[in-house]
């Protein structure tokens, strides 16, 4: 028997809110129309919102990707217009030409940022903003420039460094080694700031493309020292020449009040190898003691003051100095190769290295300078107080030091100075 169903009543069948594949109730769902207009003040909101931040750059820098600098490099020389002897005459004694030491780092740095502006065909707009712009990093890098330089080379040593024929060409050594520390530094500072791509890119064409480093190292920083050494080795080897051509005498008044003696040696082997393998060599061991005393020039600014109010017997010394050094060298052993030979430029350049280390070491390790200053108060003390004391039992002396201001450097054509705007190309 087939089973049979009967209709319950229309009133208790629940019935489904939507049947599986058919469309929603048309009174849930919004129209065409309302989900245009609703976008469409979505959209102009957010482009309203846009304009708005983007007017104080804050979109700007967050969603806005660096905008990259198009460049066009163009030939050019670099042609500074220097007085080279007056020039390798502030770099041998930076401490007597403390002015024109510090227009000669002016200077040349501004024809470095000139030449750069030039290769990379800057508008002229640009390169008026690179002085106002140097300026402000000039007065700390005048600094740095003289601290290093004056760190590595030993200006109180010009005797010694003529007699060897190194005085002006250690000198624009010296200088080229600071100078590269601190150009890269300054010239890509300057010309981020002023072509804007601390976070761009510098795209450029051209004939010899290269980034503003390496143009104001390669092509302005390297001849400019090429051509100062070339002028320095006839110097160096005219000064060495004409040194003690005559007797020299003259009056001195020094007061020495530190001494420092030592011992040191120097053991070399010059080897000559054929495919590699050593078939002669030359072997030299040079010892030598060196005595160096330390002091003041009482010439150059020695003053004695009475202030009876307090009592006090002023005594005014300059700043220590080296006063001499003497270094004896002794060969002990010298065993020369038939080959492997050495000359007298060789032996010339370890004996005066060997008397740099001298110096170095009493400068550095025995503080032979701030040495002779402690020393001379009790020298003074010793020399002048018995005078102090006869003049009353309440009077004293008391020492104090100062540096003369460095004199102007020769005014003759053949030493002038560099002025403001000598090194900038025209």
């Amino acid at each position: 028997m087939e089973p049979v169903f009967f209709p319950r009543h229309p009133a208790r069948i629940p019935m489904a809110t939507q049947q599986p594949g058919a469309p929603a109730p048309e009174r849930d769902t919004p129209s065409v129309g309302k989900q245009v207009l609703l976008l469409t003040l979505v959209s102009a909101a957010a482009i309203l919102l846009f304009r708005l931040l983007a007017s104080d750059n804050v979109v700007t820098d967050l969603l806005q990707k660096p905008q990259a600098v198009q460049l066009t490099y163009v030939p050019s020389d670099f042609k500074p217009d220097l007085n080279e002897e007056a020039t390798l005459q502030i770099l041998a004694q930076p401490e007597k030409y403390r002015k024109e030491f510090d227009a000669l780092v002016y200077n040349f740095n501004l024809a470095l940022l000139y030449h750069v502006a030039n290769r990379m065909s800057l508008d002229d707009s640009v390169k008026r903003r690179l002085e106002p712009e140097y300026k402000k990093h000039h007065d700390y890098l005048k600094t740095l420039y003289f601290d290093d330089f004056v760190a590595l080379k030993d200006t109180t040593a010009y005797l010694y460094e003529n007699w060897y024929q190194d005085n002006t060409n250690q000198a624009v050594r010296i200088f080229n080694e600071v100078a590269g520390k601190y150009t890269c530094f300054f010239v890509t500072q300057i010309l981020a700031t002023l072509l804007k791509v601390t976070d761009g890119a510098l795209l450029a064409k051209g004939r010899n493309v290269d980034n503003p480093c390496g143009i104001a190292i390669n092509e302005a920083l390297r001849p400019m020292v090429e051509r100062l050494q070339t002028r320095a080795a006839i110097l160096d080897f005219s000064a060495s020449r004409g040194m003690l051509k005559d007797k020299v005498r003259k009056g001195i008044a020094e007061l020495a009040t530190f001494e420092v003696r030592s011992r040191m040696g120097l053991d070399k082997t010059l080897s000559y190898k054929f495919f590699g393998i050593p078939i002669s060599q030359t072997d030299i061991r040079i010892e030598a003691m060196s005595v160096i005393k330390a002091g003041f020039k009482l010439d150059e600014n020695f003053d004695v003051t009475f202030n009876p109010r307090k009592g006090i017997v002023y005594v005014t010394l300059p700043l220590p100095t080296i006063l001499s050094h003497e270094v004896y060298p002794r060969i002990d052993k010298l065993d020369v190769g038939f080959l492997a030979g050495i000359d007298e430029q060789e032996m010339n350049r370890n004996l005066n290295e060997l008397r740099r280390q001298f110096r170095q070491d009493a400068i550095e390790n025995e503080h032979i300078l701030q040495r002779a200053q402690e020393r001379a108060d009790t020298v003074m003390q010793m020399i002048l107080g018995p005078v102090v004391k006869s003049m009353g039992k309440n009077y004293r002396l008391q020492l104090r030091f100062r540096s003369d201001a460095p004199p102007p450097i020769d005014p003759s054509p053949a030493a002038e100075p560099p002025r403001r705007r000598q090194f900038i190309p025209q």
